[in-house]
């Protein structure tokens, strides 16, 4: 069984151009729609989650939210940020068709991610999760050199490397409020000449309550719009 993608042919230039602007994968530094990942199943090859990128860009986005780097069991083998593969089986995230079939050939079941539940899942009570767009400072899984399948912090030199990337997202959307998640992004983001128009607590560790209560005083339906 073959995925089906729906995105608009601007989408899909917009998503090749990003993807374009990353570094290739090298040691340490895992870039999903180049190389495919050690617990990739068969089909969910770089094409794929490139075809995932582009339908989830397909929207005019009112909130763009960045992360610090995609994690092994999220971005990696979704190809989207703050999502993974239990989201994409039930169909949850929008604009991204319900997978026929599984991401990874992981022997415990469909990955799992706290942080990618905490995210979309305050995106659709404020009723964003259409108009969302979401993204890493640098969307490229950092790991050890001798294990792909752990995460760590990307160094500040390899985070820059994803700033022309980030660079031509937010010009593709302007007017969309940038969210920073976590004061690593914020930092990031700052060292990449970008002004966050919010910074929130990152939803791990113990942070969701801080995180769900930040993003409901920014987009709640008594938020000042401006």
């Amino acid at each position: 069984m073959t995925e089906a993608f729906s995105a608009s042919s601007s989408a899909m230039a917009l998503a090749q151009e990003l993807v374009s602007l990353l570094p290739a994968t090298r040691e340490g530094l895992f870039n999903p729609y180049a190389t495919a990942h050690p617990m990739d199943a068969a089909a969910n090859t770089p094409k794929a989650k490139l075809g995932r990128l582009g339908a989830h860009l397909d929207c005019d986005p009112e909130v763009i939210l960045v992360g610090e780097a995609p994690g092994w069991r999220g971005c990696a083998l979704s190809g989207v940020a703050f999502t993974c593969e239990d989201q994409l089986l039930s169909g949850a995230i929008p604009r991204v068709a319900r997978l026929p079939e599984r991401l990874s050939t992981n022997a415990g079941g469909p990955f799992k991610e706290a942080t990618a539940e905490a995210v979309w899942g305050i995106l659709y009570e404020l009723g964003l999760a259409e108009r969302a767009v979401l993204w890493n400072a640098i969307q490229m899984h950092p790991h050890q050199p001798d294990n792909a399948l752990c995460n760590r912090t990307p160094t500040t030199s390899e985070v820059l490397e994803g700033k022309p990337a980030m660079l031509a997202l937010r010009s593709a959307f302007p007017k969309a409020k940038l969210v920073a998640v976590g004061k690593k992004s914020q930092g990031l983001l700052a060292r990449m000449g970008l002004a966050c128009d919010l910074s929130v607590r990152h939803p791990s560790f113990g942070g969701k309550p801080e995180f769900q209560a930040a993003m409901r005083s920014a987009f709640g339906r008594n938020a000042p719009m401006n």
